[in-house]
């Protein structure tokens, strides 16, 4: 093996029950680079780099680290010669503090067994330090963000100074601008320092400002390898889905009907809302934006029941209504895809059918029991509807890719039969092409007369999808955008605080 290259794959594939995630895969990473790997959900993107860290074992072929061929029997193994993994799905203790998560597997002990806690903290204090964050050390992970949780595990990768080879998968899906922007300063730091970066991203925005490097896997292929400069969005993306996508948000529906959703005054005082007012039409893909932290998901939440409403009404259809759980959201027609799939929004350890009917269950039985033939027909349904790539029904949902367990969770709620469907981040961790499949399905659900409230933190996206916007500053609608006035300046200005022109 030619020793500018750190990680060496030669013809490696991984088979799992019924499904072949890496076929005869080769291709080198040179040392030192920031190498990108894209693909759609499903491609082996993310079976490749868990072979990297030990979590996977190879099926057949070589992979070779530094020339020589090597073997991850489990992650401890990989973390010891000097690999680092930040997940793309959050990876937590969730009654730890941010000190103790921080330090895991690294703590500092006064003899075998016992950790030296004061150490612990000090050293904590210090990573934080290093990147310039303030956090309550003692705060528990359950506390916090998602936004949050996952700045705290990049910050723990890039900290672990035995680290030579950090993989990253989808590691800004939950951050901020800014927060984006410290992650790349810290790319560009870890890559002075002779580190060699794997990147997995679906943001087209993002890749060309740091990869030296792009791969390209498709139905568990490799399908291309060269420098970034040789690449455009373009030819990325028909390398990716094999067609060229003309029309990256598939408008077009017509115009929206009478108001269906009348939300005035609404103050949740636990999660530091107030005096939310808006109104949502009936076929309209209505915006809700601002930055992380601006009471978007927060305003949703108490939409859907999940948090306690203090003052204010809601009304649906001119009827007021009482929300006070998310059975009561259900019964009124609301419903709520969260931006955390794996934690509410999916049981992983059970099939993609028992997934998709959890939630209509009222619909599929009779005295307690289960019509296991109008289940198995309203699931197929809609597994065959969104195009879930999976070998089939009884496959279970944490198996999947991250694309197809969010179509499991449109699935799940378009059972139900939403008329007020709200969706938070619908695309996060999503690749190109299974982002257009979801636009072409908020279109569709449009044109069947159904609300959508959008909550996105890609500003592309959210222009380009929604017919009209309401910006959120500090906990409160501060500003509407109607269709014309939506733009990527209009949405960030006021999102910080301005206001629109009159």
């Amino acid at each position: 093996m030619e020793n500018e290259y750190k990680i060496q794959f030669d013809n490696i594939s991984k088979a799992f029950p019924g499904v072949l995630a890496l076929d005869n895969v080769s291709f080198g990473i040179k040392k030192g680079t920031v190498h990108i790997i894209m693909g759609e959900n499903g491609a082996g993107k993310s079976t490749l780099v868990k072979i990297i860290n030990g979590s996977y074992e190879l099926t057949q072929g070589k992979m070779f680290i530094d020339g020589k061929d090597t073997v991850f029997r489990d992650t401890h193994e990989a973390e010891k010669a000097g690999i680092a993994m930040i997940y793309q799905e959050l990876q937590y203790i969730p009654y730890f503090t941010v000190e103790r998560f921080l330090m895991l597997c690294r703590e500092p002990l006064w003899f075998p067994g016992f950790i030296n806690w004061k150490e612990l903290n000090v050293q904590a204090k210090k990573m934080l330090d290093s990147q310039g964050l303030v956090y309550d050390l003692k705060a528990r992970m359950s506390d916090l963000t998602v936004s949050d949780i996952q700045l705290l595990e990049v910050i723990r990768a890039i900290c672990a100074s035995s680290a030579e080879v950090i993989i990253m998968d989808e590691p800004t899906s939950a951050l901020s601008s800014k927060e984006v922007e410290r992650l790349f300063d810290n790319i560009r730091m870890l890559k002075q320092r002779g580190l060699t970066i794997i990147y997995i991203s679906h943001k087209m925005d993002e890749i060309f400002r740091i990869a030296d490097y792009i791969t390209v896997l498709r139905d568990g292929r490799h399908i291309h390898t060269a420098p970034a400069a040789q690449l455009t969005n373009e030819s990325l993306v028909k390398l990716m889905v094999g067609r060229e996508i003309s029309d990256v948000y598939p408008k077009g529906h017509g115009e929206p009907g009478e108001k269906t959703l009348e939300v005035r005054g609404l103050c949740s005082y636990s999660t530091k809302i107030k005096d939310v007012t808006f109104y949502a039409k009936r076929g309209e893909i209505l915006g809700l934006g601002g930055l992380m932290g601006a009471g978007r998901t927060e305003t949703a939440r108490a939409i859907c029941g999940l948090d306690h409403i203090d003052e204010g009404e809601i009304t649906i259809n001119g009827k007021k209504v009482k929300i006070r759980n998310v059975s009561d959201a259900v019964r009124n027609g609301i419903m709520m895809a969260t931006e955390d799939r794996r934690k509410y929004g999916l049981t992983l350890c059970r099939s993609i059918k028992e997934n998709i009917s959890l939630a209509s269950l009222r619909l599929i039985s009779r005295m307690m029991f289960v019509n296991n033939k109008k289940e198995q027909q309203m699931t197929k349904s809609l597994f065959d509807r969104l195009s879930i790539r999976a070998p089939g029904l009884a496959t279970k949902v944490e198996t999947l890719s991250g694309g197809n367990q969010q179509k499991v969770v449109l699935s799940k709620w378009l059972m139900s039969d939403p008329k007020i469907f709200i969706l938070d981040e619908p695309t996060r961790g999503i690749d190109v092409g299974t982002k257009f499949e979801i636009y072409k399905l908020m279109v569709e659900l449009a044109n069947t007369g159904m609300t959508i409230i959008m909550i996105s933190s890609e500003l592309p996206e959210f222009v380009g999808m929604c017919d009209r916007a309401y910006i959120m500053h500090n906990g409160t609608i501060v500003d509407e955008l109607s269709h014309e006035e939506l733009s990527q300046e209009n949405v960030l200005y006021i999102a910080a605080g301005g206001r629109k022109s009159a």
